[in-house]
């Protein structure tokens, strides 16, 4: 978007609307009463929903409380796991090198309902206008269309979309609730922390156990996880690290290339809520000196955590290539993540996710 269109208040209802009450300068500060541009921008606040829910609150109290607690407000899975990684907070490196990149992805009240994400660039979605319900190409896919918008709508080259989007035309918000965005209440440590809250047998409760006939259902069930079987295909993996620049100066998130992967991998998310053996992996964007650019070793427990992540992938179809005979999984090794697969300096953190026996041709 040009400059001009990001703040150009085009939507003249909202003049008249609640949300400008008393004016603009009551929400987003600045000086009444002068003509120079620089003069009446003098403390002007980009975000007022950045700091604090409290601004909406004010008429919104239950929803904003809530949104307090979402990990898109607190950011606490990007935490839960540098921490895991040895990142001191109270570092002055380390809280430089999160302000600059990870909290970008902070998500406020005003970036759902009013503008695009600063992480897309910002900008007014519609003149102003506050939209009860996110817009899925603005608000969500500005976030998620790396990785998640291109697999649900098929726009990776040669794999099938999501047949809940090309069958069915479903929205994010129809699997993903208002809590999953708002929160809850829980104060979550991270995305997976808790039972899921899309599950697959929430539509198609007569898999499990095998009730609708299918003998793989009953084999497979607390065993492999339904992407394993019901993913279209290969789905974006990242591998290098998004912070610092290239020998041409180029930031690594912009030049980088991504890879189309399909990896089987042990559950590094293994519970009693996902207890599959066998899940689809993706390769996560760390690297053991991620944060080089900021000091030396600020990931010193870098082998704690995985970087093939557990990964719900988003192109799901009833009939795969994977699953059209046991064979078509069972017995081919490029399907499974083996010790070939990953970077010999990440062997020790992912030595509980690579797969040491891949299961034989029956």
């Amino acid at each position: 978007m040009e400059a001009w269109e990001k703040v150009y208040v085009s939507n003249v209802e909202f003049l008249d609307s609640i949300h400008n009450q008393p004016n603009c300068i009551g929400c987003h500060g600045g000086a009444p009463g002068v003509e120079d541009k620089d003069a009446a921008h003098a403390d002007i606040v980009r975000d007022p929903t950045l700091a604090s829910t409290d601004l909406c609150a004010t008429c919104h109290a239950e929803e904003s409380e809530l949104a307090a607690t979402s990990l898109h407000y607190t950011l606490n899975g990007y935490k839960t796991v540098l921490a895991a990684r040895g990142m001191d907070f109270e570092n002055s490196a380390a809280q430089e090198a999160f302000g600059n990149h990870c909290s970008s992805c902070h998500a406020t009240c005003g970036e759902c309902h009013v503008s695009r994400p600063r992480s897309a660039d910002g900008g007014l979605i519609a003149g102003h206008e506050f939209k009860r319900v996110a817009s899925i190409t603005n608000t969500c896919l500005a976030c998620h269309g790396g990785r998640v918008g291109p697999e649900y709508q098929g726009k990776n080259e040669g794999v099938q979309g999501d047949v809940h989007w090309f069958k069915g035309g479903m929205p994010c918000i129809t699997c993903h609730p208002v809590a999953d965005v708002h929160g809850d209440g829980t104060d979550y440590q991270h995305r997976f922390d808790g039972p899921p809250s899309v599950s697959c047998l929430d539509c198609h409760p007569d898999v499990a156990g095998g009730e609708d006939g299918v003998v793989q259902h009953t084999v497979h069930q607390d065993q492999v996880s339904c992407q394993v079987c019901h993913s279209a295909g290969p789905y974006k993996s990242c591998f290098n690290c998004h912070v610092g620049q290239d020998d041409q100066g180029l930031a690594y998130f912009k030049t980088d290339p991504s890879q189309m992967t399909f990896k089987i991998g042990r559950n590094p998310q293994q519970s009693e809520d996902r207890p599959w053996e066998y899940v689809l992996v993706r390769h996560a964007p760390a690297a053991r000196d991620t944060f080089a650019f900021y000091g030396d070793n600020l990931l010193p427990d870098y082998d704690n955590v995985p970087t093939w992540k557990y990964a719900p992938v988003h192109n799901i179809q009833r009939v795969t290539p994977q699953n059209q005979e046991c064979n078509n999984c069972h017995g081919q090794v490029e399907l499974f993540l083996t010790e070939a697969d990953v970077d010999p300096d990440e062997l020790e953190a992912n030595r509980d996710v690579i797969v040491r026996e891949v299961p034989v041709a029956q």
